[in-house]
């Protein structure tokens, strides 16, 4: 059984089909590039895996379980997280705060707890902060962890959203263009990163991207949409030398 399992995935918004009889499978530990022109449906693919969109038609598992129908923070709990094309964090936040907000599906207490700051509070809260300084430590950015977020550069913003994703302690880290706006040398430290990531938190990935160097240098396999049908799909040296996928890319 693959980690992630879609079939026959499609969304219509009115009379535009978005994507179509989309099939995708990604075993557990891969990771998978999602590639394809601006506009071929790529983060509406994500935004059906994270529940925000409900498909039209076809199917979601993951490890076996169902994921459509489900609310965002359900399928949350179950072990899928992404990160964002445009950076979502809490920009008035410490970093600090911005992983803990990650670790609330796994540490609870009650209101009056909360409130008053009696009972299990202070020590859950002691946990979280451990575990959010352990995850920081991952990405070197626990000596930063009492800046506000917003005076982060932005590769070092791009980074803390991967490791808030990643306090959800996900089974699949769904990235969306984690390069998008980066230098050169960020993107070859992000690529460092992801690998890091995979390795250290024994992960399974699907990321979209546009950066084709960065798709070549770190993912196993390819998956290129078009139109919101399946163009293509196999290894990136495969894939990446297709003429229906360099002419979806560049035109005839």
């Amino acid at each position: 059984m693959a980690m992630l399992e879609v079939t026959e995935l499609g969304i219509s918004f009115g009379g535009l089909r978005a994507v179509d009889e989309l099939s995708i499978r990604i075993e557990k530990g891969g990771l998978v590039g999602l590639i394809g022109p601006n506009g071929a449906g790529k983060t509406t693919v994500f935004n059906m895996l994270t529940g925000v969109y409900r498909p039209t038609d076809g199917g979601i598992r993951l490890d076996g379980e169902n994921l459509v129908g489900r609310r965002p923070h359900e399928i949350c709990k179950m072990g899928v997280a992404r990160t964002f094309q445009n950076i979502r964090l809490f920009h008035n936040l410490t970093v600090l705060d911005n992983v803990k907000t990650g670790l609330h599906n796994q540490v609870t207490y009650s209101l009056a707890e909360s409130l008053l700051h009696v009972g299990s509070y202070r020590s859950k809260e002691k946990q979280m902060d451990e575990r959010a300084l352990d995850i920081l430590r991952v990405f070197d950015l626990d000596g930063l962890a009492d800046y506000k977020a917003a005076n982060l550069p932005y590769g070092r913003q791009r980074k803390l959203e991967i490791a808030r994703a990643l306090a959800t302690d996900p089974k699949l880290l769904l990235l969306d263009e984690p390069a998008a706006g980066m230098n050169p040398n960020e993107t070859a430290e992000l690529m460092e990163t992801i690998g890091l990531v995979r390795q250290k938190f024994g992960v399974t990935i699907l990321l979209i991207e546009h950066d084709m160097k960065l798709v070549s240098g770190i993912c196993e396999y390819l998956y290129v949409l078009n139109f919101g049908r399946l163009l293509a799909e196999g290894t990136p040296d495969t894939v990446l030398k297709n003429p229906e996928v360099v002419t979806a890319y560049l035109g005839e």
